[in-house]
């Protein structure tokens, strides 16, 4: 709700410094005295249009600052936690005007657009009047109105979800068929790719193995001479086993010698040992190599295959093995495009079905919410001294889904007899226009999320029993939340939870000054005398006010 406004240089005040409190706060003062400028004040906190003539002759700016308690008002905390704004339970709507006309606006300190203003000042105050901050003036707010009455607001939170993955949806077919023909392209090509790579079978390390071998296959006939070479001077007659034979030979068959000589015969011994197995491996490679004749030619073979892919894809040919896991990887993952917009269009039937489903049941109750709304507008019309009105709700055929479901809602009134419903808009009359709200406030009291409501002049031409009942409405509107009523109506006036004063003072050096001021208990005795038009002064009348303002 609204706690505190401030108002500096706007107009004609100079200075107003503003507490409010839960309830019906009525606003009163003689004709002229400038009852409507905290409302216009207000307005511009809530992101009005303004001109320099809003600045109070010779100054410099206007500054006007609306606080609110939003304590238990989670979906106004979200928005200002979405857009960074969010400072606790508190929220201050600043706005400055200068003698230019330029404006800037602030919210909880930070500078924002007009824009954000007044997204959320709509969340926070309804001003019924001739105002553009009127939200019944709005559809949207004629849709939420109906879904709170009758209680529809979970069921429209699930036709605009389901409305919302049928779209998503919806696009991503539209997308995938535009790209389809790459998609399939992409496919076969992939398909094509990991069918050759399978068939290639590379394995991790085979690549090094092969260059090794190869290296060497390449180089096998002098590989080969020198291996014959070497055995042949270990086998050949004179060669050296039989010399390394004869000179251990020659060490073993001394009886006494030295260590040395020992020493010598050891290594010797040991030498011989290892000929002999070097000749072994010697035999054994020349066997093998005379077996192996045409592995060169089968190590090519393979080499080649694996360099022509590796070029084909434009990679090293040691990436191979991770490429061909990749892309095995992207293909498994991937359907063709065929098969994708089988599925899609598949999930787009159920999902527009489901949607259906939850907007056919949307509509059929606000169709019975509808009629029960304007039944109960319409008595509270009649109470308001407006008998040949008809409120009706017109819940119009949408040209195509959508996340409100199926229909458009709007308000719609006929004042006079034998005239056409028209939408709220349209009604010439300000004040039939307050009193047409006010009725369908009182009757959505309940279930409205706008914590603090204002009228301005709600009462313009009636009075009487009607002015009781407008003041007894606005009292238990107040009863529900936080309402501001500019009035003319003692009846009204006497309703009032709380009582302000507007009047306006001339001076030389100052000029007009408008001052607003909470009432005490004899005051509200005495403005309440002065509106019933009786001498505010008199016995007969201050006895009146008492008891108007005892029976409140």
């Amino acid at each position: 709700m609204l706690t505190h406004l401030l108002i500096k240089d706007f107009t004609l005040v100079d200075k107003l410094d503003l507490e409010l409190e839960c309830g019906l706060t009525a606003i009163t003062g003689e004709t002229g005295a400038g009852k409507s400028i905290m409302l216009d004040a207000l307005g511009l906190a809530l992101g009005d249009r303004t001109d320099a003539d809003k600045v109070r002759a010779g100054k410099k700016k206007a500054e006007i600052q609306a606080s609110f308690d939003i304590t238990k008002l989670s979906y106004v905390k979200k928005w200002l936690d979405d857009n960074a704004l969010l400072d606790g339970d508190d929220c201050i709507l600043r706005r400055i005007v200068t003698h230019e006309g330029r404006s800037r606006a602030f919210i909880n300190g930070q500078t924002v657009t007009l824009g954000q203003l007044r997204t959320l000042g709509d969340m926070l105050i309804d001003i019924h009047s001739q105002h553009e901050h009127q939200s019944l003036l709005n559809t949207n707010t004629h849709r939420r109105l109906l879904d709170a009455f009758g209680g529809l607001s979970t069921l429209a939170k699930q036709v605009k979800d389901a409305y919302q993955k049928w779209h998503c949806v919806h696009y991503k077919l539209n997308e995938l068929r535009s790209e389809s023909a790459d998609l399939n392209a992409r496919f076969q090509l992939l398909r094509y790719q990991v069918e050759e790579l399978d068939q290639l079978a590379l394995e991790s390390g085979e690549l090094d193995r092969l260059e090794t071998e190869q290296r060497t296959l390449a180089n096998a006939d002098t590989i080969n001479r020198a291996a014959s070479n070497v055995a042949s001077l270990c086998n050949q007659d004179q060669g050296l086993e039989d010399q390394l034979n004869y000179a251990v030979h020659q060490l073993t068959s001394l009886k006494e010698k030295p260590d040395a000589l020992s020493e010598a015969e050891s290594m010797l011994s040991n030498a011989l040992i290892q000929l002999q197995e070097a000749r072994g491996e010697l035999d054994r490679y020349i066997d093998r190599q005379e077996q192996d004749e045409s592995r060169l030619v089968e190590v090519e073979e393979r080499l080649n295959a694996i360099y022509d892919i590796a070029r084909k894809h434009r990679i090293a040919p040691d990436e191979l093995v991770e490429h061909h896991q990749r892309l095995a990887e992207e293909l498994s993952g991937m359907q063709s495009g065929d098969e994708q917009l089988e599925h899609l269009e598949h999930q787009l039937e159920e999902s527009r079905a489901g949607y259906d489903q939850l907007a056919i049941q949307l509509s059929e109750q606000r169709q019975f919410a509808a009629a029960r709304l304007a039944k109960a507008v319409n008595g509270k019309l009649t109470q308001l001294a407006m008998t040949n009105a008809k409120f009706s709700l017109d819940l119009q055929q949408g040209s195509a889904p959508a996340a409100h479901g199926n229909e458009v809602v709007e308000m719609l009134i006929s004042t006079n007899p034998g005239q056409p419903a028209k939408p709220l808009a349209k009604v010439a009359s300000g004040g039939e226009l307050s009193r047409v709200s006010l009725a369908i406030q009182v009757v959505t009291a309940q279930t409205s999320t706008t914590p603090t409501l204002v009228f301005d002049e709600v009462d313009v031409g009636i009075g009487g029993t009607t002015g009781d009942e407008v003041g007894r409405l606005l009292r238990e509107l107040g009863a529900n939340g936080q309402v501001l009523c500019v009035t003319h109506l003692a009846q009204v006036a006497s309703r009032g939870h709380h009582h302000l004063h507007v009047s306006k003072t001339a001076s030389s050096k100052t000029g007009a000054v408008s001052q607003v001021r909470p009432l005490t208990m004899e005051e509200k005795i005495c403005e309440v005398a002065r509106m019933m038009g009786g001498n505010a002064d008199s016995k007969r009348s201050l006895a009146h006010a008492r008891e108007m303002l005892a029976t409140a």
